[in-house]
């Protein structure tokens, strides 16, 4: 597709100026008042493709009981029915992104009672949210700068990280075209600051295995004058998280959408300085020409993750998790009635932060952890329930379980461990 270069400028500049105006002269929006339409179509009945409700199957693809969690690779969550709506009312009207974009993230910030100064934006999902915010560090709203990435010449070249922090989603980083220096301490911290620095990043999942720790680390950047990103995405619960980490000081922070705040799986958080935030934004789809126009996130997906964003803040947290740990509990009554079973129950300090069960056995059962998840993953109905990363045995959450499917569980689990005892 030929790139139409005046509409792309049209759209910076409309995008400039919906910012300026935004910090100018905020107001309401989002009003709960307003009407649809009376022309707005209504929603057609399904035929063909999807008329059975179950539109995975049509597709010969299986359904799965989710005992992992909101992984990516599972979809993340499921929306609830109220999300459904809005989105689908969202389908039905056009709207300019840029201005969408400016007024969701200012109502976000109301919602969020985010510091003076701060904002938000919604990114499809915390990965891109990771590397627009870099991306508006480096080129600022310097139009041939944005155009110009991952080529850096000019611009600041270099993001501080430590070592212990290094992790797959860093690709977001190194896309915009940085060096990742690699520290351990806060010395060496000290010795690679210099002209080139352009931002220090924060795993927050990693924060008990590196030497400096959150909030060291910002205290660490304010002191060097270098701005810092917390990678936080999966970091809710609790809550408060979408906050704390603005009010420590931290210029940019990021979420994902589609964990535990049950938005959409394409869709994510960038929480920080409004002025960084407004850069990401002019890095970022709809504009062409820019390194995040693949990072694309729709209009419905923008309204949805405002409503998401509204239903979590509602929830009841503290009674959610009582629900999810006597879910798991009924599970482990069923569980250790077969000898050799044991089970025990922890919670993540961070990342995940919810009710979580190990399941273990000895001798007895001649099956190994990784066979048991395998056995699961092919009966029916399916069920993905994985060998832990650092401790033995199986360990299961279960906050993305459907009413009723902790049962299902604990009756399959519980089958094929005893079918394999000795």
């Amino acid at each position: 597709m030929r790139l139409n270069s005046k509409w792309n400028r049209r759209g910076f500049l409309a995008t400039v100026g919906a910012i300026a105006a935004s910090i100018a002269a905020p107001r309401k929006m989002f009003s709960s008042s307003a009407a649809v339409p009376s022309s707005a179509p209504p929603s057609p009945a399904v035929s063909g493709f999807g008329h059975t409700g179950n539109p995975y199957e049509e597709l010969g693809v299986t359904t799965v009981i989710n005992c992992d969690g909101t992984m990516t690779t599972l979809g993340g969550s499921l929306l609830r029915p109220e999300l459904e709506a809005v989105m689908a009312s969202a389908g039905r009207h056009f709207a300019s992104i840029p201005e969408l974009e400016v007024a969701a993230g200012r109502r976000i910030t109301e919602m969020l009672k985010l510091p003076a100064g701060y904002g938000a934006l919604v990114t499809s999902g915390a990965a891109a949210a990771i590397q627009s915010g870099l991306a508006g560090i480096l080129t600022g709203d310097n139009e041939a700068f944005i155009r110009q990435l991952p080529d850096l010449t000019g611009m600041k070249s270099e993001v501080i990280i430590q070592k212990s922090h290094r992790n797959p989603f860093d690709h977001q980083l190194r896309s915009t075209g940085i060096k990742l220096i690699e520290i351990e301490t806060p010395e060496q911290l000290r010795q690679a600051v210099n002209e080139r620095t352009a931002m220090m990043h924060f795993s927050n999942f990693a924060n008990a295995a590196g030497q400096i720790k959150v909030d060291e680390w910002v205290k660490l950047a304010k002191q060097y004058k270098v701005p810092c990103m917390n990678d936080a995405a999966a970091d809710t619960p609790p809550v408060s998280h979408l906050w704390d980490y603005a009010n420590m000081g931290y210029d940019l922070i990021t979420f994902s959408g589609g964990k535990a705040m049950r938005g959409p799986q394409c869709a994510g958080l960038l929480i920080g300085r409004q002025d960084l935030v407004a850069c990401a934004l002019l890095n970022n789809s709809p504009h062409e020409d820019t390194l995040g126009r693949s990072q694309k996130v729709g209009k419905e997906e923008i309204i949805g993750m405002v409503k998401a964003l509204e239903l979590y803040l509602n929830e009841d947290h503290d009674a959610l998790a009582k629900e999810w740990q006597d879910r798991l509990a009924e599970i482990s009554s069923e569980l250790t009635k077969i000898p050799g079973v044991s089970t025990s129950f922890f919670t993540p300090d961070i990342a995940n932060h919810v009710p979580h069960m190990s399941i273990t056995w000895d001798s007895r059962v001649s099956l190994t952890p990784e066979q048991v998840s395998k056995l699961l993953r092919t009966s029916k109905p399916a069920i993905v329930l994985s060998p832990a990363e650092d401790r033995p045995g199986l360990t299961m959450n279960s906050f993305m379980l459907q009413p009723g499917e902790n049962k299902i569980v604990a009756q399959q689990v519980a089958r094929i461990l005893r079918e394999h005892s000795a």
